[in-house]
């Protein structure tokens, strides 16, 4: 299968992967905004449905999809549901070109049949939120890594103890064009990250951040929690909503 013209063999060696179920949370009330959240290493679109579900956002609809399983360096090669390869979390590690932009495509692909007057976002949680903030990084350039144009517009984007993939060639691939520039400067997106982090560490969630800045992303907020590890807590998910509710112009509830 491919989507926009990318295939999802996504990983290093052209190994074939196949993306698994999503999950999709339906809005409780008027339908104004479609966010995609992805999870993290191992994990599956399940797990965050449910909490998502648990959400004071009545007007956002979520789609969770799980991601391909395949073998990831960081663990020895083992096979697990990954967005894409990685064998350091960090913004100096070596990217997996080729499963960042598949995912990439994956996600745009679930975005593209939503309603023209449905805002879109994409977000998620450490390999989930690096293959979101890749994806905020294709939506500025205009294109994917492969030069094939990204299809979709994006109004917000998140990343729960993340890292940013392609650092180092972003800016370049920002200052490249006018529209990149002006794309890079209107797109708002949310970092969180804990201080006690050991598997993302809290530098390169700052690191990312800086990144992002000094590349012409200019709506960036950076949120830290003090004594918070590799896992989301309640007090962190509410910065989310309140963030979404300001930038996407959607109620809260409860």
């Amino acid at each position: 299968m491919s989507y926009y013209g990318i295939s999802s063999s996504g990983g290093r060696g052209g190994r074939r992967v196949e993306y698994g179920r999503s999950y999709v949370v339906r809005p409780k009330g008027r339908h104004l905004a479609t966010i995609v959240w992805l999870h993290g290493l191992g994990d599956n679109g399940a797990s965050w449905s449910q909490l998502l579900d648990s959400l004071p956002l009545p007007n956002i609809k979520w789609i969770c999809p799980t991601a391909a399983t395949r073998p990831v360096a960081a663990f020895g090669g083992f096979p697990c549901t990954a967005w894409f390869d990685v064998d350091d979390t960090s913004v100096d590690g070596r990217d997996d070109i080729e499963g960042l932009d598949a995912s990439a495509a994956h996600i745009a692909n679930l975005l593209s049949s939503e309603p023209s007057d449905v805002k879109l976002g994409i977000g998620g949680f450490s390999n989930g939120a690096a293959a979101a903030l890749h994806s905020a990084a294709c939506y500025a350039h205009g294109k994917f890594s492969s030069g094939i144009p990204y299809p979709i517009t994006l109004s917000a984007v998140i990343s729960l103890s993340g890292w940013l993939p392609c650092s180092r060639t972003l800016r370049g691939k920002i200052e490249s064009s006018h529209m990149a520039a002006r794309r890079a400067l209107s797109l708002p997106i949310l970092l969180c990250h804990g201080r006690a982090d050991e598997v993302v560490s809290y530098r390169n969630g700052e690191r990312s951040t800086e990144y992002l800045r000094s590349s012409g992303f200019s709506s960036v907020t950076f949120k830290s929690y003090n004594g918070l590890e590799h896992y989301t807590i309640p007090e962190e998910m509410d910065d989310v909503c309140k963030w979404l509710s300001s930038r996407l112009g959607v109620d809260r509830s409860r």
